[in-house]
Order: C-alpha cells, then structure tokens, then sequence
C-alpha cells in the first residue's frame, strides 16, 4: 500500500523547512506547490530546504514544481537546498542534468549545518 501524500512546513533559523513524504505526483503536486509559495511569501533572501528524503517518486509536474522553486529562489537571490536520499529523485536530477542546479544534502541537518 502506497502512504499518502503529507507536506510540512516550519521554520529553523533562517530557513523555512519544507518536507514532503509520499508519492509525488500531479494529483498532489499542487498541495506541495502552495507550501513552497507560502515558504517563499518570506521577505528578503529566502532559505529554503526541501526534504524529499521520503519521496519514493516524482512525475514531471513535480520536477516542474522543484525548477520553479529554483528560479524564484534565484531571482530573490536566495537559497534552495535538496535533501535527497539514493533513489529515484537523485537519479531523476542526475538524468535531467538538474544535479548541476540544484545544491543537495544527504540529510536534514546536513542541509541546516550548509544553510547557516
């Protein structure tokens, strides 16, 4: 059986957390879409850390949402960091040539330590 999609967002320090558990698809991408809207209403230079440590898959609506998320961070001159695990998101970011993008971490606090 295939967990359902869960999105949580908090602050730490600078950054605002964003993390997502489940199957990413275009059914929920929306959901995972305005948490990352609301993550970025933040005035001034943004820090953002999206954990998709619990992300077993990810369409291409959900690439979409992670691109667009580097092209507003970029253009506020902001932060975007990836926790990604060995799996299906790596993969798809080393395929897409998007690792060369995006900055990553192999975990949360990994990507906390790199933010401060």
């Amino acid at each position: 059986m295939i967990p359902a999609f869960d999105v949580q967002r908090w602050n730490n320090g600078p950054c605002v957390i964003v993390r997502a558990a489940g199957e990413l698809d275009m059914a929920v991408a929306p959901r995972l879409r305005a948490e990352v809207d609301r993550a970025l209403e933040t005035p001034g230079h943004p820090c953002l850390v999206m954990d998709l440590t619990e992300v077993p898959f990810c369409d291409s609506v959900g690439l979409g949402i992670l691109v667009g998320a580097l092209t507003r961070i970029r253009d506020t001159h902001g932060r975007l960091i990836l926790v990604v695990g060995p799996g299906m998101i790596t993969h798809l970011l080393t395929i897409t040539n998007l690792n060369r993008h995006f900055e990553t971490c192999g975990s949360l606090r990994e990507a906390l330590d790199a933010a401060a």
